[in-house]
């Protein structure tokens, strides 16, 4: 029987084998970084214009369900919908790209916009917290003054 192990010794292989891959799995966990919270998104960003084969998709749908009033399932409108849009030509596909264009284009005149206000508004949230801060000075001296003034009038 020489060359054959014994069952004893492929256990303690394999007790071996284990133990690495348990340090090893144990590095990996030390090098993962911490999760990091999501900045809270703002409702009033503007959304995204759509992409070309979205805006193709906007009537594809309509004009799908005209035709399979039955179909319930969104994803055989959807494969119906990009085979479509793969088998047409690149001047079929042309109003398509010319309406994501200028959805496109407004969306930047509305994103500038919306930056400008963003830009403004913090200014303004600073302005407001100091001018909170002296508003509140002028009123706790008002309030001083309306004191001495009510002890006058008792007198």
């Amino acid at each position: 029987m020489k060359g054959a192990k014994s069952k004893t010794e492929t256990k303690k292989a394999d007790n071996k084998l284990s133990v690495k891959r348990k340090a090893a799995g144990t590095e990996r966990a030390a090098k993962k970084p911490a999760k990091k919270e999501k900045p809270t998104k703002d409702p009033n960003k503007p959304k995204r214009p759509a992409s070309a084969f979205f805006v193709f998709m906007e009537e594809f749908r309509k004009t799908f369900k005209e035709k399979h009033p039955n179909n319930k399932s969104v994803s055989v409108v959807g494969k119906a919908g990009g085979d479509k849009w793969k088998s047409l030509s690149e001047a079929e596909k042309a109003p398509y790209v010319a309406k994501a264009e200028k959805r496109k284009t407004e969306y930047n005149k509305v994103m500038q916009a919306y930056n400008k206000k963003q830009a403004e508004g913090s200014n303004a949230a600073d302005d407001e917290e100091e001018s909170d801060k002296s508003k509140s000075e002028v009123n706790d001296e008002d309030d001083e003054e309306d004191e001495s003034g009510e002890e006058d009038d008792e007198e």
